[in-house]
């Protein structure tokens, strides 16, 4: 038995029905379920994964931290798929597509019969509702801006009970890939929120199991704050093996909030996890050294798709945020940015923070997203005499004892936010608080709780700069939409621009736009590379480095297959299982 299964009661209690466990129902007629071409496994156990903070919400559309996305993404399907394996997509809950000659019609044809995980059936009417609150701009969904295709929102109409048609404006690059990680919800149970006005505040972590529901592989069983969250199966899932299985195979999969990456190292060390992600370079040579004789594997994928970086804090400022006024004259010039990033030692940061196990980064492509990745991106070496004549130019001047001075005589001094549970970005804040110190900069790191970051950076905006990490769910570049469109919802250095506040940023949002609606790879590649290079002379975001992705499962998993794209190691969970051994298999049950 599992050490966490000890911990604690159960403080979130079921109000008024709850489910009733249930193994996996058998195939009903007229239920179309999609085969898949996995090793057949067998049924029962739980899976156990550690996680270093704790979900935000449960809520899809409003979600947009990693923790929350990843516990979601096994909730919840979507019609399109992005197998991540092969980065090509696959039929989920539509079963086929087709487009019109002109591009601008997409036709879906859903799977017939299929049911929520709360055994209610799922149709065109849920299909069309859950494209309106994507579409609502009062929900404030940061998927929406992949929605909206020269200027105007996609239509949805249902056509009948299991087709419905979207029609774009104008023709829609790679138009199928926006339809993945677009979770398709009960409206059964959220039309009346909805209405109501209070989607925000659906489906949070102490909701009860009874009024959520979903098409994933899992549902929500229970949530004990601080500790942990547990799914179990999902017994309408949509999903069967190539002999009439019906997925997942797996009981049950937790998910515990241990709060850094060492107290993941420790679970899985001790056998208390069966797979973890997302390691760092020294621990994985750590657990790596020894992984035979534990009965465990590890794996470097390459260079991922995710990208550090610092960024300023540019946004229009809220109250009691004079002190960061004042510093926001330096952020803006960008003269002052390149300097920065002049000064920074990326082969230092991929060699003391990975291990070498990653990549430097000038711009958002990592170099293993060959089809997209700007070949020409200039990859300047560290200069501190660049740094300094870029900061001369700008007005800025040197005191005796070396501190950097701005226009006004100030000192230049500021901090940059990282966060706790990420012992590499702190690390990488560690590093350039070196760095810039040789140019006379004071640089502050200041670690705070995951959350805290997340809430000054999109709420409060209540930081200097802070170090981040985006990326990592496809190579096309459609999803980055919300973050470089000026009025995107991780438009990061500058939220909720009306108008774009700068020219440059406009060159982007012309650029993107046209990229997105341009069918010719060659023209919207030139197109792509155009924005990256704009990027990177303007430094809105300080590219670092991308990290490898390196990742680690007990051996008594069948049909583990990390994959680069984003969730690395849980993309496939419905077809997980644990192999028959000697005794219980870590994580399984007898």
């Amino acid at each position: 038995m599992h050490r966490w299964r000890s911990v604690a009661t159960l403080v979130l209690v079921c109000s008024g029905a709850c489910f009733a466990a249930l193994g996996p129902q058998p195939v009903l007629r007229g239920e179309d379920l999609q085969t898949t071409d996995n090793q057949i496994g067998r049924y029962g156990g739980t899976l156990i994964v550690a996680q270093r903070s704790e979900p935000k919400t449960l809520n899809p559309v409003i979600a947009a931290d990693a923790p929350s996305r990843e516990v979601i993404g096994r909730l919840t399907a979507d019609l399109i798929h992005i197998n991540r394996a092969s980065q090509q997509t696959e039929p989920a809950l539509a079963k086929s597509w087709g487009i019109s000659k002109d591009g601008r019609i997409f036709t879906i044809k859903l799977r017939h019969g299929l049911r929520f995980s709360d055994g209610q059936p799922f149709n065109a009417d849920d299909v069309v509702f859950s494209f309106q609150v994507y579409l609502d701009e009062k929900v404030h969904s940061s998927q929406r801006d992949l929605l909206v295709v020269g200027g105007k929102p996609i239509e949805v109409q249902k056509i009948d009970q299991y087709m419905v048609r979207f029609t774009l404006s104008q023709p829609y690059a790679a138009a199928e890939r926006i339809f993945d990680s677009l979770a398709m919800m009960p409206r059964h149970l959220l039309e009346k929120p909805y209405k109501e006005g209070q989607f925000a505040q659906v489906w949070a972590l102490t909701t009860s199991p009874a009024e959520m529901a979903g098409m994933g592989p899992f549902r929500m069983k229970e949530y004990v704050p601080g500790q942990k969250i547990v799914l179990e199966r999902n017994p309408y899932y949509w999903k069967a093996d190539q002999s009439k299985n019906r997925l997942p195979y797996l009981d049950e999969l937790a998910f515990l909030f241990v709060g850094n990456e060492d107290a993941q190292v420790i679970r899985f060390q001790a056998g208390e996890t069966d797979i973890i992600s997302r390691l760092s370079a020294d621990n994985y040579a750590l657990l790596s050294k020894d992984a035979a004789s534990r009965g465990t594997a590890f794996f470097d994928l390459g260079p991922s798709l995710e990208y550090d970086f610092l960024v300023f804090n540019l946004n229009d400022l809220k109250k009691d945020t004079d002190n960061i006024a004042a510093k926001q004259a330096w952020f803006r010039e960008v003269k002052f940015r390149q300097a920065v990033s002049s000064a920074i030692d990326r082969d230092s940061i991929v060699k003391l923070v990975y291990a070498g196990h990653g990549a430097a980064l000038w711009g958002n492509v990592s170099p293993s997203n060959k089809q997209w990745v700007d070949q020409v991106l200039p990859h300047p070496p560290r200069s501190l005499e660049r740094a300094r004549e870029l900061l001369k130019s700008a007005g800025f001047a040197w005191r005796a004892d070396g501190a950097l001075l701005d226009r006004q005589g100030k000192v230049v001094e500021f901090s940059i936010i990282t966060s706790t549970s990420n012992a590499q970005r702190t690390k990488m804040a560690t590093l350039i608080q070196d760095d810039l110190s040789k140019l006379g900069m004071n640089v502050h790191v200041v670690p705070l709780e995951f959350r805290a970051v997340l809430d000054r950076v999109f709420q409060t905006y209540d930081y200097e700069a802070s170090i981040m990490a985006l990326g990592g769910g496809d190579a096309d570049p459609n999803p980055e939409m919300n973050v470089w469109l000026s009025s995107g919802g991780t438009h990061l250095w500058h939220l909720g621009e009306s108008t774009p506040a700068t020219h440059w940023e406009a060159q982007i949002d012309q650029l993107m736009q046209k990229q997105m609606v341009q069918l010719k790879y060659k023209e919207r590649k030139h197109l792509y590379d155009q924005v990256q290079e704009t990027v990177a002379a303007n430094v809105p975001f300080i590219f670092l480095a991308t990290p490898d992705v390196l990742v680690g499962a007990t051996r008594t998993l069948g049909n583990f297959k990390p994959a680069i794209l984003d969730p690395n190691t849980l993309w496939n969970v419905e077809q997980l299982y644990f192999l028959p051994g000697n005794g219980t298999p870590a994580g399984g049950k007898p």
